[in-house]
């Protein structure tokens, strides 16, 4: 049986609508696509989702915010981030869905879009976090929550990062791509990255610890700095 997702086009998203109930929702995990040489990945976690698509060239776009939703009724996608449309930020997207196992199509249009499964969001580390401390001249400095922030969505083996103003709409970067976390040791395979495309395949390795809500990060950025975070769940 096909997958046919009854999507709503306000915002023109390639995968708007799939997001049913947030308790353990069956569409909660990574997955991707790819079309004429450009690849989409979708990532879900219980509260949040985020789309980007990249090609051999390097980022493309990327948009995501939070969503909710309840059996296979109509959801509620409220966007936070959308560098092909800044003006969508803030706005709020009804949406229906349906779903069928490691598979499902969507269609806006006369696009149609098949999305193959990459994980089902399992891991310690799955789930949405938001920076909340860094490290300056020996001090963990708290970073107060608002409008600009930075977040990491992470399913079982997908992160992307967003540094994002949701008031006023502005975009100031994403990477992401592939990790593992084993043994206090975070790595990161980074497969875009919309600031600087020749990073793209390196391997960043960082020490990690989660206690509760709270993941301890440290090692060197992507442009070799050290860097000490304090990431909180959210």
């Amino acid at each position: 049986m096909k997958t046919l997702f009854n999507l709503c086009l306000a915002v023109g998203l390639t995968v708007a609508c799939m997001f049913s109930a947030k308790a353990q929702s069956p569409v909660i995990g990574a997955w991707g696509a790819t079309n004429a040489g450009e690849t989409s990945i979708l990532l879900v976690t219980p509260t949040y989702f985020s789309i980007t698509h990249y090609n051999a060239q390097g980022f493309k776009s990327t948009l995501g915010g939070t969503w909710q939703g309840t059996g296979n009724e109509a959801g509620e996608l409220a966007i936070e981030f959308n560098t092909a449309d800044s003006t969508q930020v803030g706005k709020k997207v009804e949406a229906g869905v349906t779903f069928d196992g490691d598979q499902f199509v969507t269609v806006i249009g006369d696009r149609k879009t098949s999305w193959t499964r990459i994980d089902h969001g399992n891991g310690e580390l799955a789930g949405l976090w938001q920076i909340t401390g860094r490290e300056a001249n020996g001090t963990m400095n708290a970073m107060k929550p608002g409008d600009r922030k930075t977040i990491k969505i992470l399913t079982g083996s997908k992160f992307q990062w967003v540094a994002i103003n949701t008031a006023t709409g502005q975009f100031f970067g994403s990477g992401g791509g592939t990790y593992t976390f084993e043994n206090g040791v975070y790595t990161e395979q980074l497969e875009y990255f919309s600031r600087d495309h020749s990073r793209v395949g390196a391997s960043l390795q960082f020490k990690g610890a989660v206690s509760g809500n709270k993941w301890d990060h440290s090692g060197k950025s992507s442009q070799g700095a050290p860097i000490h975070e304090e990431w909180t769940r959210q």
